[in-house]
């Protein structure tokens, strides 16, 4: 049993309420995962200087850390479930429970790569070039074993932040997170090779797994939040068509799934709705019209469960 943590019964698996302790992002992911929970259905309420939320579910209860902890507090059995970077369960070797796989971060909805980089006048091409050399990064454990691997030996240290500006001066290369590559190359850094493809995870410990009210508890989360993230850039779209033209205007629509047809009380007219990509409607719409279609309307979504 953890001290401090007099609630938890056999690392953190019990049936007390709450059914679950939420580890959540503190930091860079912390506003994104605050939105994705309103969107999926739970508001998230804290102060500025407080690391214990407040949660309109009282069947939850979270705290929040930085996300590099989280995958080890979630495996110690701290917190039964957490969002995390696949990147720390890896660099923390932390034997957990991937629930599902929730791409977002703070800029996009896109997965992140931590790559080896040095400046672009280096005479580094390869990553055997490194042997001999320093490396500085936050990751030194994945790093590491990216070297070993490779049967590269160099010296790797550990980076605060801030990594970009430590090359060349004080180390030969180094190990970062990017998504798009545009702070490297605004660094005049060059990627040598990409170490792992990340993105947040949904985990859970394997004990509160097996319990199964936690479980269901678990799962209910992800589908929701899955849910929220699914519906990002998508829209609903509602119109009347005339049956005339109606395979023709199906035959336009990019719909997820089929659209759904309903006659109207005038024999003439179909009702259509359909769910589709908020970027197709602008070229979609203009060509509804020209088909005869008729209240033509675009409403936003907060979930999309399959």
């Amino acid at each position: 049993m953890h001290r401090g943590c007099a609630w938890i019964s056999t690392c953190g698996v019990s049936n007390e309420a709450p059914v679950v302790m939420f580890g959540l992002p503190k930091g860079s992911l912390e506003e994104a995962t605050i939105k994705l929970f309103a969107k999926a259905g739970w508001n998230i309420r804290k102060s500025s200087r407080s690391y214990k939320p407040s949660i309109d579910d009282e069947e939850i209860e979270g705290r929040f850390v930085r996300s590099q902890e989280i995958s080890r507090y979630v495996d110690h059995g701290f917190f039964d479930v957490g969002l995390c970077g696949y990147d720390w369960i890896v660099e923390n070797g932390s034997d957990v429970v991937e629930v599902c796989d929730l791409i977002y971060s703070r800029a996009s909805n896109r997965p992140s790569y931590w790559v080896l980089a040095v400046p672009e006048a280096s005479e580094i091409k390869t990553v055997e070039d490194l042997q001999g050399k320093r490396i500085a990064t936050e990751v030194v454990n994945l790093t590491r074993r990216f070297l070993e691997d490779k049967g590269v030996e160099a010296e790797v240290e550990f980076s605060w932040g801030a990594t970009e500006v430590k090359v060349p001066d004080m180390v030969d290369a180094i190990v970062d997170l990017t998504e798009t590559g545009n702070s490297l190359v605004a660094n005049k850094l060059r990627i040598v090779d990409t170490l792992l493809k990340t993105n947040t995870k949904l985990v859970a410990n394997k004990q509160s797994w097996e319990n199964p009210i936690k479980r269901q508890k678990i799962e209910n989360i992800a589908m929701m939040l899955e849910a929220a993230l699914e519906a990002t850039d998508k829209v609903g779209l509602k119109l009347n068509a005339p049956r005339a033209n109606l395979e023709k205007i199906l035959s336009i629509l990019p719909a997820l799934r089929n659209p759904t047809v309903n006659r109207l009380s005038d024999e003439g007219w179909s009702a259509i709705e359909v769910i589709l990509s908020e970027r197709n409607v602008r070229d979609i719409v203009p060509k509804l019209k020209q088909m005869g279609a008729e209240g033509i309307i675009e409403y936003p979504l907060n979930k999309v469960v399959y």
